[in-house]
């Protein structure tokens, strides 16, 4: 059985270039849907170890709330170059740009299970 970390980790790997997902959402799909501040702690701590894409998670609101202004640049930036659009107050549609995982027993493997 994985820890809620090595899940976390495995979902925030899958988020693609352009989408995004919330700190909430990273939780509620790792098994902890109150564990935001827990995906909090994983991305400061280890997303150089385990080049996480830590610029894709978003708060709640679909917004940038990095505190330090050099990070949230460069988490702008990052977004907007994979064409993410972001208004002036830092706020990216959650509609059209949420990231929706699957859950590993969702998926259908096409050649044992033919639809």
């Amino acid at each position: 059985m994985q820890t809620f970390t090595e899940r976390a980790l495995r979902i925030i790997k899958q988020i693609p270039p352009g989408k995004i997902m919330t700190y909430g959402q990273v939780a509620a799909a790792a098994g902890s849907p109150r564990g935001a501040r827990q995906v909090t702690r994983i991305l400061h701590s280890m997303s150089a170890k385990h080049s996480l894409p830590w610029h894709r998670i978003v708060n709640a609101k679909g917004q940038i709330v990095l505190r330090n202004e050099e990070a949230r640049f460069f988490q702008r930036k990052t977004l907007q170059e994979e064409g993410v659009e972001i208004d002036k107050d830092d706020r990216i549609d959650l509609l059209k740009f949420r990231f929706h995982p699957i859950a590993e027993e969702e998926k259908i493997d096409c050649f044992k299970n033919p639809l």
